[in-house]
């Protein structure tokens, strides 16, 4: 048997990790990796455990590998803090997030994806990502944070620049920099504009929600706060959502007798989407650093340490999941980890589920069936995000 290796860089690895994944469980549930400096926890219960510990595994020195610190960041975005600074702006945030205001999108979505779908129709097949997931997850998000219309497009475009991938930097580099720079001034002034001016959107409710400061008094956002939030909810629901629905797109091509059941019982899709989730998580690792000294399965992490939670690896433990490996609609998912759990349990998990049920059924509705040209298929390789760029269907 070969060598056990696994880094989150290798695009051979990536390629299929799943088969390293299971060997990480099974040999090695706390792997040691000297050549990049880290730990990594495979199985679901490590990986959910380490998630509801977070005065342990900290997230305030950063969570993506190549940007990890020995010293906690202070970047301003919450992904990036701990508590009890988190809890404050997390509380803030949901504010603005409401399930009234999320609800109330499911309208705005459905007639964004037939916008999308309809030109479609008859064509014979289109780029399932670069045509319709990676364009609907940004769109969506413009409306609920507020973009105006005429500002839509332009937006849409800078964010697909701020998710550049380099070859050789990954995601860190100057055009994504540059992007979210755009990003960070545009909605700076967006924010200031709410100030003068509020309206019915998130950044409004950015701007107008107080939280407690350590002396018992109350205060609001800055506006480069309020940016920073913003362009995070761009960022990862546009990202997050685009390889989910890749992903769905590909996993029913594979499994056609699925689909038509999806096809003829729309109420099974919010199922399916869930065990698409667990099967191959859009984001299937995250960085902790620990606080502490960590024992797990004999082997002792130490304070100091950088380690990754495998997310996608977790989705497939059998010690959680039976035929882990088996796609299956219908499978009673009662929990998974790909949102994340505890603190950091993503925010905007209620506004991904909807979009991306209203996209599947949107999308079936008008293609029943299709097949992928995998020969042309690409992929997108990060250290934290794995799915696909392009995905051609044929119909």
């Amino acid at each position: 048997m070969t060598e056990l290796y696994w880094d989150p860089f290798d695009k051979d690895i990536d390629a299929d990790p799943h088969p390293v994944w299971s060997r990480l469980r099974d040999e090695a549930p706390v792997y040691r990796n000297d050549k990049f400096d880290f730990y990594a926890l495979s199985r679901y219960a490590d990986v959910d455990g380490a998630h509801l510990d977070p005065a342990t595994f900290s997230s305030a020195h950063g969570t993506v590998l190549e940007i990890m610190s020995p010293e906690p960041m202070d970047v301003g975005q919450m992904i990036f803090m701990d508590p009890p600074v988190h809890t404050t702006m997390r509380v803030l945030v949901s504010r603005a997030f409401t399930p009234r205001r999320v609800g109330g999108m499911e309208g705005a979505i459905r007639a964004i994806a037939a916008e999308l779908l309809d030109p479609l129709v008859g064509s014979g097949g289109f780029d399932y990502v670069q045509d319709f997931a990676a364009l609907l997850p940004s769109m969506v998000i413009s409306e609920l944070i507020g973009v105006d219309p005429e500002d839509r497009e332009e937006i849409r475009l800078t964010i697909d620049e701020s998710l550049h991938i380099d070859d050789d930097k990954g995601m860190i580099n100057d055009i994504s920099f540059a992007a979210q720079i755009k990003m960070h001034t545009y909605l700076s002034e967006q924010i200031e504009a709410r100030r003068k001016k509020p309206r019915d959107d998130m950044m409004t409710a950015l701007t107008e929600a107080e939280i407690k400061t350590p002396d018992g008094g109350t205060r609001r956002l800055s506006t480069s706060e309020a940016a920073d939030f913003t362009n995070l909810l761009i960022s990862a629901g546009t990202e997050t959502v685009a390889r989910l629905l890749g992903w769905t797109g590909a996993l029913l091509a594979e499994h056609p007798a699925a689909r038509a059941e999806l096809v003829g019982d729309p109420s099974l899709i919010r199922n399916a989407l869930e065990e698409t989730l667990r099967y191959e998580a859009p984001s299937p690792v995250q960085g902790r650093f620990t606080k502490s000294d960590v024992e797990l399965h004999g082997t002792t992490i130490p304070a100091g340490s950088k380690v990754l939670l495998l997310t996608g690896s977790a989705g497939r433990d059998e010690r959680k999941y039976a035929d882990a490996d088996r796609y299956d609609i219908h499978r009673v998912v009662d929990s998974h980890v790909s949102f994340g759990h505890g603190i950091h349990f993503c925010l905007g998990a209620g506004l991904a589920r909807m979009e991306s049920r209203v996209a599947v059924e949107e999308t079936l509705l008008r293609f029943p069936n299709w097949d992928v040209d995998q020969a042309n298929a690409v992929r997108v390789h990060t250290s934290t995000v794995r799915g696909y760029a392009k995905l051609p269907i044929t119909f």
